[in-house]
Formats: structure tokens, C-alpha cells, sequence
């Protein structure tokens, strides 16, 4: 495979998570474009590490899964105190933090 498709797929997937991160009002699909955002990061580090025939982007695409791991970890259960909260997991619903 060529590194354009590799790059054209990683552009496809950054540009739906885009669209997913300002279009949708649930949050649990927001966190979940952002996953989509970080994936395709994780391809474009591994097109040129392989390219390269370095190691370096190995490395930071674990970091990045790990940092994913935890994001998903922390905004679930974030996603969760709100809906006990406000009954209501709406972004839309979340723009005024009151106590």
C-alpha cells in the first residue's frame, strides 16, 4: 500500500470526527468523534514512523491510546454523573455549569 491511502484515510477519519464533535448534541458521541480524531493521528504516526523506519511513532501512538484509555475512562464517567444529575446526557443542556 502506498502512504497516500494511508494518509487519505487518516484525513477521512479526522474529518468525520470534526464533523461528529461540532454536529452531534449527545456527549457520549462526542467522545466518541473524539476517539475518531485520535485514531487518526495514531495512522498518520505510524505512516511516517514506517516510512522513516523508525520506532518514534510506535511509542507516541501508545501514548496516545493510553491517554485515550483514560479519556474514555474519565469523560464516561463524567457522561454519568450529569444524566444523574440532569436527567439528560445533551450537550446542549450542559452550557449553563450552575451548582
Amino acid at each position: 500500500m502506498f502512504v497516500n491511502q494511508f494518509l487519505f484515510l487518516a484525513a477521512i477519519l479526522f474529518c468525520i470526527g470534526v464533523y461528529g464533535v461540532v454536529a452531534r448534541k449527545n456527549a457520549v458521541l462526542v467522545l466518541m468523534s473524539i476517539e475518531l480524531i485520535l485514531n487518526s493521528v495514531n495512522i498518520n504516526l505510524l505512516t511516517f514512523s514506517l516510512r522513516n523506519g523508525s520506532t518514534d511513532g510506535h511509542t507516541f501512538a501508545l501514548y496516545i491510546i493510553a491517554v485515550a484509555a483514560a479519556e474514555v475512562g474519565v469523560g464516561l464517567g463524567l457522561v454519568l454523573l450529569v444524566y444523574r444529575n440532569k436527567r439528560s446526557i445533551s450537550v446542549d443542556d450542559l452550557s449553563e455549569m450552575s451548582g
